[in-house]
C-alpha cells in the first residue's frame, strides 16, 4: 500500500470536510483502516483451516463452514471500506472541477474578468448538494453493512460449538471455530466504529441542513425589514410629492367664465 498517496488523498478530503468530517475521516482512518490491514488477516486468517468437525466423511468439513461462514468477514468490510470512503473523493473531484472552470474562464476572458466562484471549496450550489448526498450514501452503506453481518451470521457472537447436519454429513456433527472470543471481540469492534460513524454523518447533515435554513431564514427576515423600512419612510415624509391623475386636474368648464370682448373692456375705461 502506497500511505504516502493515501495520505496526500486523506489530506485533499479533510481540506473540504466540515469539523465533524474531519473526526469522521481520522475514525474511518485510524480505527477502521488501519486495523483492518493490521489485525483483520491475523484474526481470521486461519478462520477455515481451523474450522474442524468430528467426523471424517469427505465434504463435510466444507459444507458445513459454508453454511455458516457464507461470506468471508475480511471481504464484506473491504467492500464496506471501499463504499463508504470512495464518495468522500466525489466532494474533491467536484472542487477540482470548478477550479478547472475558473481556469478556462481565465483564459477565454482575460484574468480581470468577473470570477465564476469566489471560493471553489465554499460549499454552496452543487458542492452544498454533492456534499450532503455523500453523507447520506455513507450513512446508508455502513447501515446496510451492519445489517448484512448481523442478517448472515444471525447475530454478532460466535459460539465455540456449531450444530451441523447438512448432507452429506452423516449425522448431526459438532463443528468448532477456532479463537471465536477474539473474532467476537473484532467483530464488535468493527461494528461500533461503524455505528460512530453512522451518528457523525448524521450530525453533519442535520448541521448543514440546519445552517441553511438559518441562513435562508436571515436573509428572508433581512427582505422584510427592508420592506418595512422603506413603507415607514413613505409614510412618515410629508414632503413626498403624490402624483394625482389628469381628470382631476382638468377645469371644470361651467366653473370657468369667458373673457370679455375687447369693445366691452374699452367701453369700460
Amino acid at each position: 500500500m502506497n500511505w504516502s498517496a493515501l495520505q496526500g488523498l486523506i489530506s485533499g478530503v479533510n481540506k473540504y470536510s466540515t469539523a465533524f468530517g474531519r473526526v469522521w475521516l481520522s475514525i474511518v482512518f485510524i480505527f477502521r483502516i488501519m486495523v483492518f490491514v493490521v489485525a483483520a488477516e491475523k484474526v481470521w486468517g486461519d478462520d477455515q483451516k481451523d474450522f474442524k468437525c468430528n467426523t471424517a466423511q469427505p465434504g463435510c468439513h466444507n459444507v458445513c463452514y459454508d453454511h455458516f461462514f457464507p461470506v468471508s468477514h475480511i471481504r464484506l468490510w473491504a467492500l464496506q471500506l471501499i463504499f463508504v470512503t470512495c464518495p468522500s473523493f466525489l466532494v474533491m473531484m467536484h472542487v477540482q472541477y470548478r477550479e478547472e472552470r475558473e481556469r478556462k474562464n481565465r483564459l477565454k476572458y482575460g484574468e480581470d474578468v468577473k470570477r465564476l466562484y469566489l471560493n471553489t471549496g465554499k460549499k454552496r450550489g452543487g458542492l452544498w448538494w454533492t456534499y450532503v448526498l455523500t453523507l447520506v450514501f455513507k450513512m446508508a452503506v455502513d447501515a446496510t453493512f451492519v445489517y448484512l453481518l448481523y442478517h448472515i451470521y444471525e447475530g454478532y457472537d460466535f459460539p465455540s460449538l456449531i450444530k451441523c447436519s447438512q448432507a452429506p454429513c452423516p449425522n448431526l456433527v459438532d463443528c468448532f471455530i477456532s479463537r471465536p472470543t477474539e473474532k467476537r471481540i473484532f467483530t464488535l469492534f468493527m461494528v461500533i466504529s461503524s455505528l460512530v460513524c453512522i451518528i457523525l454523518c448524521l450530525i453533519e447533515t442535520i448541521y448543514l441542513v440546519g445552517k441553511r435554513c438559518v441562513k435562508i431564514g436571515s436573509r428572508m427576515q433581512s427582505s422584510r425589514k427592508m420592506q418595512m423600512t422603506a413603507s415607514m419612510m413613505n409614510v412618515r415624509n410629508p414632503n413626498m410629492l403624490v402624483l394625482e391623475p389628469l381628470s382631476d386636474k382638468r377645469p371644470n368648464k361651467e366653473a370657468v367664465s369667458p373673457a370679455p370682448s375687447y369693445s366691452v373692456a374699452m367701453s369700460k375705461t
